[in-house]
């Protein structure tokens, strides 16, 4: 009954956890307060995994109460962040970055009454949730932040009588809340009376509903015969709500020309490129979200995410000002002699027809084009072609389903449009491929994984999404070179604690131990570093020794190549020095002579691991003699 109590706690908390997230990237305000709550709790989804499926032992009331209430508690403040009425989110700001505050030490005191030393947890998730723990105790209000600035702008506005207002205030106001037409102002102004009613809204809130809708926008000192198209988009961009990924940063406005700088990780940040000029211009040379000190101040065009806001503002009826058609011809133009240049467009609008042969001709040629040259791949992400593709991952031609997913591999080669091809909803239908396409299409759709999830963030999502129990199927049934995929796909995905038990789950070390024995698939070194890593996990090591492992292990040690040697005594010692009877299974097999030989002659690394597991059985032998002496 316990036991079904704490899943059922651990389960509802991952949905808190998972919901907080969710609605944390689209939030309107306090965009960098909720990064870093979304953030931290998504550093405790791997511990709340692993008590999920822990059978002996118990969680504490007060943590499990303790971390319910916070969760709750930042989803009912994201919630607000998200949807709330804008002026109100920022005259509360001394309120709501309290509540941040609040939160961020309900989590720390909760975490004081985990016992994890009590908890069959992993080393890993130890270390996590440690790391978690000092941050939460380290965490404070966040200073000069977009939101103090418009409270101080809002303060100033609403604080003189009407001859005094600070028109450069109200003008900064309008534009940091998006509150710059009267319809956006009357839209303000019906979120607060949903969230207060009538009687409940503050006179300083009136007055500045009141100053805002006297602000004359450049919409209104149109020529007349402009004022009708106008006022179409005006309310064309009123009624779709933009995506927070097409925003920019800093000013939150619609980007029109996006902007990548380099912060020195694999992820990059995408601004607008007078709004990031300006902060450069003004002596910053630290990133505006990450706060990371700057490599350089080179601002790249982010074609990919330029085409997606178009593609979104053509669909929405918004109006943007620079069409992707004039940066692809100047794209173009740089060199004009090439005729792939001169067809991607093309290609682009047969991927559009609906036509089914026209799309397979068409994702074919994208599919060759996307691998000769990275030329090629930014411009035909450019020209929108990722969405077509990923439409065409659905159909049941499997001939175009193989050349979509191919192009989309080729495609993700270039970092820059990894993350478009995420956001776009890749992973679900390339997961799908992977189960029942071609068997060519099935292993490039484990080579797209591969690519995607050397993003961390993508190793989750891929991991939830159910590619792993596909991607260990194809390593059992797939050609030579689909095991090789599913494999390199595998490795990478088990670097994340939670997609470790997933992959072991799915019964994948059978199959590893299979690879090892059949030598004939030269697949021993894959193997040996999955298993490897999958021994950092406890369900790891269990399923490893009991799938007899350790013989073939010591014969590696005996016979393999120097990398076979090095990679299968780092495995052996990874479940030795966790289960010693593992270790004197293989010292009766002879072990110690091929350790000690590793010791002298192997790799750097090989030495080492030698080296520590002949100190850890002469240590279990000594233990030994003095259990029998006593």
């Amino acid at each position: 009954m316990a036991e079904q109590r704490q899943r059922g706690s651990a389960e509802e908390l991952i949905k808190v956890v998972n919901a907080v997230a969710w609605i944390g990237g689209r939030t309107k305000l306090y965009k960098r307060e909720c990064s870093q709550l979304v953030r931290r709790l998504r550093l405790m989804l791997p511990l709340l995994e692993e008590i999920r499926e822990l059978k002996h032992h118990s969680l504490p009331d007060d943590a499990v109460t303790g971390l319910l209430t916070a969760t709750l508690n930042a989803k009912q403040l994201v919630s607000l962040c998200q949807a709330g009425p804008k002026l109100y989110l920022v005259l509360e700001r001394e309120t709501l970055t309290k509540r941040f505050l609040e939160i961020a030490r309900l989590l720390a005191g909760s975490l004081d009454h985990l016992s994890l030393e009590k908890l069959d947890v992993s080393d890993e998730v130890c270390e996590q949730v440690q790391l978690l723990h000092s941050q939460l105790k380290r965490a404070k209000i966040c200073a000069n932040t977009l939101e103090a600035r418009l409270h101080d702008d809002l303060l100033s506005v609403i604080s003189g009588t009407p001859e005094e207002v600070d028109q450069s205030a109200l003008r900064r106001l309008a534009e940091g809340l998006n509150l710059k037409t009267s319809a956006e102002v009357r839209k303000e102004s019906q979120a607060f009376h949903k969230v207060k009613g009538e009687n409940g809204i503050d006179e300083r809130v009136k007055r500045a509903l009141q100053l805002l809708s006297s602000i004359q926008t450049p919409d209104n000192t149109a020529a007349p015969e402009d004022l009708s198209s106008q006022m179409a988009r005006t309310d064309a961009s009123t009624l779709a709500v933009i995506p927070d990924d097409f925003r920019c940063p800093i000013s939150l406005e619609l980007m029109k020309d996006p902007v990548i700088v380099a912060t020195g990780q694999v992820r990059f940040h995408t601004y607008e490129r007078a709004s990031i000029q300006k902060w450069l211009d003004t002596g910053h040379k630290t990133c505006p979200k990450t706060q990371q000190v700057l490599p350089h101040q080179v601002l790249t065009s982010n074609f990919v995410l330029k085409s997606l806001i178009s593609q979104w503002c053509e669909s929405n009826g918004v109006d943007f000002p620079q069409r992707m058609g004039t940066s692809r011809k100047s794209c173009a133009a740089e060199n004009s002699s090439s005729p792939e240049r001169a067809t991607i467009d093309g290609l682009v609008q047969k991927l559009a027809s609906g036509q089914p042969d026209l799309q397979k001709a068409a994702a074919g040629e994208i599919r060759l084009l996307a691998k000769k040259s990275a030329e090629n791949r930014d411009c035909i992400a450019e020209a929108g072609a990722l969405r077509h593709l990923v439409n065409l991952l659905a159909t049941k031609d499997l001939r175009t389903q193989e050349h979509a997913v191919t192009a989309l591999l080729n495609l993700s080669i270039n970092d820059n449009n990894k993350g478009p091809i995420v956001m776009l909803g890749a992973i679900d239908p390339i997961v799908e491929v992977l189960k029942s396409g071609s068997m060519e299409a099935r292993e490039n759709a484990a080579a797209t994984l591969f690519s995607l999830s050397v993003v961390d963030e993508n190793k989750i999502t891929i991991g939830a999404s159910g590619a792993i129990p596909a991607l260990v199927e194809l390593l059992r049934d797939g050609s030579a070179r689909g095991k090789k995929d599913a494999a390199t796909a595998l490795f990478n995905l088990s670097i994340y604690q939670s997609n470790k038990a997933r992959a072991v789950r799915s019964g994948v070390v059978p199959h590893l131990m299979d690879l090892l024995v059949n030598q004939s698939m030269a697949m021993v070194d894959e193997s040996l570093t999955i298993l490897a890593i999958l021994a950092t996990h406890p369900e790891g090591r269990l399923a490893i020794g009991q799938s007899g492992a350790v013989p073939v292990l010591v014969e590696l040690i005996k016979t393999g190549s120097p990398r076979n040697r090095e990679n299968a005594a780092a495995l052996l010692y990874a479940l030795g020095v966790n289960d010693s009877s593992h270790l004197v299974a293989a010292l009766e097999l002879g072990a110690a002579e091929a350790l000690a030989e590793l010791s002298q002659n192997g790799t750097a690394r090989a030495r080492r691991k030698a080296n520590a597991l002949l100190e850890l059985s002469s240590k279990h032998q000594h233990q030994q003699q003095h259990h029998r002496c006593s």
